[in-house]
């Protein structure tokens, strides 16, 4: 039997990072962009806020950290970073009208080697002998629980034990979703992604909302990555340590049918099923079956979408204009 009260914090853990990035991808997506550079923005948002805590925290050796600059200056540095990526997306393919499939996998190329790039840069400037950099203290400040956790019992550990990103990353999905479905901003997202040509007849900035939306879809797919690191991997940064959890956020947006509100417990479960293999005991002959447990999020995603697909519901279908460059002058 699965130790629930162990398994459950561990899923939501193991799903905070994809709720980021799938919540990212979302805003993106509704715009018409299809960013599949989702796993090098969240490499990249990782990795500057690695930066900035290596940085601070070589400056207090010897002495103890400023608990605002030490939360502080890793989240500005993750959002300046992730920020940087979304702009060269939105350059290449709103501006430049790059293929937008292509300009994707090539920034996720880009950002895992600019993460591996500095990562390796700062274990050598650390000298240490493992391949690998602890920011333990600033972990600690990421990863503090609320205060009375520890003494509410099971509640606590489900629901109070997590750091502050993981509860800003519930708050971000609930102000996605409310966004896109009752306000006016939303409305225009919604009608960009839809049929550009249409929102700009009327008036709508389109190139404005394929911007802006696309780089606060990479600013909080940026944290995801910046969680990971500081909160779930306890500060440790080690190159090619992400995995494919940015891969798993993009499935996750289907999964969800672009409604990141569902992807508060879509995202739970998909944790739960990244990690389930670790609960399942399956003796040493039953090792391979471990495999197959890895690839249950995928599977799932597939059923999903084969169900959504036979059911034609507009509602549960992408964006009209996903993947498709806007050219005014054909208007």
């Amino acid at each position: 039997m699965i130790d629930l009260v162990a398994f459950i914090p561990r899923a939501i853990q193991q799903g905070i990072p994809l709720m980021l990035g799938s919540t990212g991808e979302t805003i993106t997506e509704k715009s018409g962009n299809l960013n599949l550079g989702i796993p090098g923005v969240m490499y990249v948002g990782g990795i500057s806020g690695v930066i900035g805590a290596f940085f601070y925290e070589q400056s207090c050796k010897g002495g103890s950290l400023n608990p605002f600059l030490a939360i502080a200056i890793p989240l500005v540095c993750s959002l300046i970073g992730s920020l940087l990526m979304g702009l060269l997306y939105c350059f290449l393919t709103v501006t430049l009208r790059a293929n937008q499939n292509v300009t994707g996998l090539a920034m996720t190329t880009f950002g895992v080697g600019f993460g591996n790039f500095f990562g390796g840069s700062l274990i050598k400037i650390s000298g240490l002998d493992v391949p690998s950099i602890a920011l333990s203290k600033t972990s600690e400040y990421f990863s503090k629980s609320l205060p009375f956790a520890g003494s509410a019992g099971w509640f606590g550990k489900i629901f109070l034990s997590y750091g502050f990103l993981a509860y800003v990353a519930v708050l971000l999905c609930l102000l996605t979703a409310f966004v896109l479905k009752h306000t006016r901003i939303g409305l225009h997202l919604r009608a960009v992604g839809e049929n550009p040509a249409t929102a700009d007849a009327v008036g709508i900035n389109v190139t404005k909302y394929k911007y802006v939306s696309t780089c606060i879809g990479c600013m909080i797919a940026g944290l995801g990555g910046l969680y990971y690191v500081m909160d779930y991997a306890c500060g440790i940064w080690s190159n090619n340590a992400f995995g494919d959890r940015g891969w798993l956020a993009i499935a996750l947006v289907i999964f969800t049918i672009w409604k990141p509100d569902v992807g508060i417990l879509a995202s739970i479960l998909f944790g739960g099923l990244y990690i389930l293999y670790l609960y399942i005991p399956t003796g040493m002959d039953h090792m391979e079956l471990k495999e197959l447990y890895k690839m249950l999020p995928y599977i799932v995603t597939m059923v999903v979408l084969v169900i959504t697909s036979m059911r034609n519901k507009r509602e549960n279908q992408p964006p009209a204009s996903l993947g498709t460059n806007y050219f005014r002058e054909d208007r």
